[in-house]
Order: structure tokens, then C-alpha cells, then sequence
């Protein structure tokens, strides 16, 4: 199998993948920290990406939309120990103290392979070959180091970890313009503009007098062709970056849009 994952926790995991691109459509309910062991890693967010290689360290905050993109390297694998932050060990840990909360940015933080954060995931590495159960209090021990040192190493950490509100109504128009590109389910989009699903397709149409399926196509297309034209992108990078779940899908939609396919572009491109 191309992509392999142990786990031995439900909020620890070992994740293994030898094909050639592994592409994942995120918004987590929980934190989640991971470290790279070997490949690398890119994620594109609304209006940035970032990219991580081997021993990079990292936290994708919840309900952060991403695209997530996972490649082996070198020869080596994508290989990586992930561990859940949910919202219930992080009540557990902040109970006893009140954090200064801040709203924070929409953003990934990157830890610059730092020794004590990656110490404290790399020495979970052993236990995904144990044959018996792994001990709840273990894993909750190794949880708790993971957030302590997290704050020891950020001090804006708190603000993210220690942010349990839930998604309030907010300007639907403004919040699909910004993150159309995102292949998420309605329900949530819904959610994360503070809505029940009933509300954001009647809020939607007022706004765009359109239904979302038909919308996030047409305007995902618009930036593929964009891409493809001005910025020289090719098929392949660009329907993992525009919401489209595989190549023929988005050469379909594409051609059916604009009435011949992206790989018409490129020959454009290249005689210009």
C-alpha cells in the first residue's frame, strides 16, 4: 500500500506514504503538531503556503483551511509522527490557569526543528512497534509535554491552544471569496461561518445569487485558468492548489468552461 498509518493512541500517529503526491482538503477539529521525519510537506493556505522538509516541526491550528500536500523525497518516504491537541486535553491542561487570550492570525506555526519539541515526538517513535495497547496515562504524559514545551518555545501559542470558542456568524461573502479554492463540504463552510447548513445555502444565494456548487466551480476554474495563463503553473500543480480532487476531473471541468483543455495554455505559453 502507498500510504500506511499506525496508530497507537487516537491522538498519535505514524503516517507512511511512498506514492507520489498525497493530497489531503483540511480544516481539523483538533491542533494538530506534526514532526517530519523524511519527505516533505507543503501547505497552502488562503493566501500563503509554507513548505517543510525532513525534520521540520510544525502545528496546524483547528479550522484552519489548508491544502495539504505530501511527497516523498531523496528516496525516503513521507513519514511523519502526528499528535491530536483536541479540545479536551486542552481543558484538562489550562484548568488549573487562566491564559491571556488574543485573537490570533489564521496561520501555521513552524518550530525550526526545534531539540526539545522534537525530542519529545521522536521518543514516541518505538512504541508504534509495540504488539499490546499503549498506556492511556503514557500518552496523555507525552500530550501534556508536547503542549508544555509548546509554550515554552512560543509565547503566542497560548492564544491559539487555549482559544475554545467556536466559529460566531461572520460575513459569508468575504469568507467564500477568500477560501473558494478550499474542496471542503458545504456543512463546513457552514460551520465555519457560524451557520447551520440550511442558513448558509439561503445567506449564499442572497449573496451570489447562485447555489455554492455551481459558484465554487465557476470561480475555482477562473483562478485555474489565471494560473495556467499568467503564471506559467502546470496542470498538475494547479488542480491541487484549486479544489479539484484529480487531474481528469479538473482537464473535464476545465475544457467544458473555457472550451479546450489547460494543456492548450502551455502550448500558448511556450510559442509567446
Amino acid at each position: 500500500m502507498d500510504y500506511q498509518v499506525n496508530y497507537i493512541n487516537p491522538e498519535i500517529k505514524l503516517s507512511n506514504y511512498n506514492g507520489k503526491l498525497f493530497k489531503a482538503e483540511a480544516a481539523f477539529n483538533d491542533h494538530l503538531l506534526v514532526w517530519l521525519i523524511s519527505g516533505e510537506t507543503k501547505i497552502v493556505l488562503a493566501d500563503e503556503s509554507f513548505a517543510f522538509g525532513a525534520g521540520s516541526t510544525f502545528l496546524i491550528p483547528r479550522n484552519q483551511l489548508a491544502t495539504i500536500l505530501n511527497m516523498p523525497k531523496d528516496g525516503l518516504p513521507h513519514k511523519a509522527v502526528a499528535m491530536h491537541l483536541s479540545a479536551k486535553r486542552l481543558r484538562e491542561f489550562y484548568g488549573y490557569e487562566k491564559a491571556e487570550l488574543k485573537a490570533p492570525a489564521p496561520k501555521i506555526f513552524s518550530f525550526d526543528k526545534h531539540p526539545l519539541l522534537e525530542s519529545c515526538l521522536a521518543s514516541l517513535v518505538p512504541y508504534f512497534e509495540m504488539q499490546e495497547n499503549f498506556p492511556e496515562n503514557i500518552a496523555s504524559l507525552k500530550i501534556t509535554e508536547a503542549i508544555s514545551i509548546l509554550r515554552n518555545i512560543d509565547a503566542a501559542i497560548d492564544s491559539v491552544l487555549a482559544n475554545f470558542e467556536e466559529p460566531h456568524k461572520i460575513d459569508l461573502a468575504a469568507f467564500m471569496e477568500k477560501n473558494f479554492m478550499f474542496n471542503m463540504p458545504l456543512e463546513k463552510f457552514a460551520y465555519l461561518t457560524g451557520r447551520s447548513l440550511t442558513t448558509f445555502k439561503r445567506d449564499f444565494h442572497k449573496a451570489f445569487n447562485s447555489t455554492p456548487q455551481r459558484w465554487l466551480t465557476k470561480k475555482r476554474l477562473e483562478l485555474a485558468h489565471y494560473q495556467l495563463a499568467e503564471k506559467n503553473k502546470k496542470p498538475a500543480e494547479v488542480y491541487c492548489e484549486t479544489g479539484f480532487e484529480n487531474l481528469s476531473h479538473f482537464s473535464f471541468a476545465f475544457k467544458k468552461q473555457f472550451g479546450y483543455p489547460p494543456t492548450e495554455l502551455l502550448k500558448i505559453n511556450k510559442n509567446c
